[in-house]
């Protein structure tokens, strides 16, 4: 059983926090898993580049949805006994995900996944919030973030090499095995919240009060929307079209693919908790901010209209992106630091929905945008897409990283302090 809060120890808060970030990598790998089977997919449920793009963002549409949720539900409740029950759907809809034998039920467990690692990255941040001191968030935010491009990298050339090997269902039992032994060390070690900072029954729906307070605040969508900006070449490009794109236009394989993307994810992982201290250390979020999407909008138009043949050089510009894009830290910490505290866990939750939501967006367009300039050539009776209509689809991430821009214009400075 979890330790009284009077007597949680250092190990035990960074056990905690370890434990929250293994999953919140466990989820990525879930993320970015359909980049590496495409092909996979498109044969097994007889669909298109859209019908690919629909099935994978599933994840994301339940993701996004379940951000304000949680994060109400974690103020409300904490995140011990959230993330445990989360683990525990993970592994049953791992599990129907690898018996799927229909669009529909591969669809709808692929929600189920999406919709329960919604927790692990605001419970995270929860535990980080009441466990840490409030100078070391940003980097906390940083370091979680880069744990989790270690899961998206992971996602990537290497879980394409065990598909390989053994298959992509065999894949997805493992992956629910790993989900189980999560479930139960995160009820065991992760520990109760001290009693301060439980929430009392709430009257005249004060959950709900807090949940229209941070939506009424402008700073929430500024942050929000960089997010958002930033995150559509990641999750969307990096995280399912770079590899087809890379096949077809460059010629590589899919491993070599999966590795050059990861790319993106690699600097991501240096780059996030590099941000956060900074960050934390200058007193400044809005100029790191807008510093970092700047780099991203130029960088992205390189990879979109370069003729790179080099993997040396795609995996140098993916990396330049994943650099500037992990200045998103920030916008925990502003967006945090903008709202009051009781309602800090929405906040992030808002924050997160509209930076997963990116995903869920912008995958099916890329796919709607590649069949709508599909000439019709088919490969292994799946549709074979060229470099126009590549280059027509992913023009879309030009004017999402263009709008990050235009969003971190408009946030304010907060100097490292809570303004509320």
């Amino acid at each position: 059983m979890p330790s009284s809060p009077k007597t949680v120890s250092t190990v035990q808060k960074v056990c905690a926090y370890g434990l929250g970030t293994f999953f919140f990598l466990y989820a990525f790998i879930q993320r970015v898993s359909p980049s590496v089977m495409t092909e996979d997919l498109m044969q097994e449920f007889s669909i298109s580049a859209a019908g690919v793009g629909v099935l994978s963002s599933m994840y994301f549409y339940t993701y996004a949805s379940m951000q304000l949720p949680v994060g109400m539900l974690v103020d409300r409740f904490g995140p011990r006994k959230l993330m445990a029950v989360a683990a525990l759907i993970c592994v049953a809809a791992s599990l129907w995900f690898a018996s799927s034998t229909t669009l529909f039920t591969a669809s709808v467990s692929r929600a189920m996944i999406g919709g329960a690692v919604a927790f692990p990255f605001v419970c995270t941040l929860a535990i980080a919030a009441t466990f840490f001191h409030p100078k070391r968030f940003a980097m906390l935010t940083g370091l979680l973030l880069a744990i989790g491009m270690v899961g998206a990298i992971a996602g990537q050339a290497p879980l394409r090499l065990l598909i390989e090997i053994t298959h992509w269902r065999t894949t997805y039992h493992l992956l629910a095995a790993i989900a189980l032994v999560l479930a139960v060390l995160l009820f065991i070690v992760v520990p109760r919240r001290p009693e301060k900072t439980v929430s009392e029954p709430r009257k005249d729906s004060s959950m709900f009060k807090g949940f229209s307070a941070v939506c009424s605040n402008r700073q929430s969508w500024w942050s929000a929307g960089v997010g958002f900006g930033l995150t559509t070449v990641m999750l969307a490009f990096a995280g399912l079209w770079a590899v087809p794109w890379l096949s077809s236009t460059r010629g590589f394989s899919a491993t070599q693919s999966g590795a050059v993307a990861s790319s993106l994810f690699l600097g991501m992982m240096i780059g996030s908790p590099v941000m956060g201290y900074v960050s934390d250390a200058v007193q400044k979020r809005r100029p790191i901010l807008l510093g970092g999407s700047i780099i991203c909008f130029i960088t992205i138009g390189f990879i979109i209209y370069g003729n790179s043949q080099s993997a040396a050089g795609l995996s140098a510009l993916f990396f330049i992106y994943g650099l500037g894009a992990s200045c998103m830290v920030t916008c925990f910490g502003l967006t945090r630091e903008w709202n009051k505290p009781e309602n800090s866990a929405t906040a992030l939750g808002l924050v997160n929905m509209c930076v997963v939501g990116s995903g869920a967006v912008m995958q099916p367009m890329i796919g709607w945008l590649l069949d709508l300039s599909w000439d019709g050539t088919l490969s292994n009776n799946t549709r074979s897409y060229d470099a126009t209509d590549y280059q027509i689809a992913l023009s879309s991430l030009l004017f999402t990283t263009g709008f990050a821009v235009i969003c971190a214009t408009l946030v304010k400075e907060t100097h490292c302090q809570q303004q509320t």
